[in-house]
């Protein structure tokens, strides 16, 4: 009898032992879990906060940031010495744009910065000056340069004006990307003007997407 006694005591401790442990296991284990989502929310925000570095505050079409992780890809680009001799300086009033289909005329300013963009247009640093063969990349606020950006349609007229000359740009598409989509200022064959802003348009806060608008040179000077 006390054999049988001992023998059910020494299971319900090793019961007792065994549930005690599982707590604790779950308990480590929630708690690992845990730091492991804080974590990974942590790398997110800042991943979020460098790529798109808080849209309408810092850079509200998403492309300054993307200068580090594509540089790589696209290298800073080289004036053609024949179109602009003197490269511009960041801050400096480039040319301008206008939308005849919008009667809209606005500055274009080198960087895409916020002191840049509260002046005008945007010229992304790592993508060629209009009328150069390859990428050319403008962004702008979509609530104030680029309000009416979406009214444009295939086949609509962009002209720049630069030191360069008179550049015509006819609009080939448009389409909506994510924040970090490379492929906004990808490299191409021929002269291209790519157009970014926030969006959706006319809806306040952050927004992790670009309204893209694609043109082809369709005039050299």
């Amino acid at each position: 009898m006390n054999r049988q006694k001992a023998a059910k005591k020494r299971r319900q401790t090793v019961r007792r032992m065994a549930a005690l442990l599982l707590m604790v296991g779950f308990l480590f284990t929630s708690v690992a879990l845990g730091n492991l989502i804080v974590q990974n929310r942590r790398l997110i925000s800042a991943y979020n906060a460098e790529s798109f570095a808080l849209a309408e505050n810092q850079n509200p079409a998403g492309i300054t940031a993307l200068a580090a992780g594509a540089e790589s890809i696209c290298p800073a680009k080289e004036p053609a010495a024949a179109y602009y001799p003197i490269y511009p300086k960041t801050g400096e009033e480039i040319g301008s744009l206008a939308f005849p289909t919008l009667d809209a005329v606005i500055p274009i300013i080198q960087g895409t910065a916020v002191p840049d963009l509260e002046k005008g247009i945007g010229h992304y640093l790592q993508s060629v000056l209009p009328g150069e063969t390859d990428n050319c990349v403008l962004a702008g606020h979509r609530d104030t340069v680029f309000r009416r950006l979406g009214e444009l349609k295939i086949g609509d007229l962009v002209i720049i004006r630069t030191s360069a000359g008179t550049f015509t740009y006819e609009v080939t598409g448009t389409r909506v990307v994510a924040a970090d989509d490379l492929t906004v200022i990808m490299p191409t064959d021929h002269a291209v003007l790519t157009m970014s802003t926030c969006y959706p348009f006319n809806t306040p806060g952050y927004y992790p997407e670009r309204y893209i608008v694609s043109a082809d040179l369709s005039i050299d000077p």
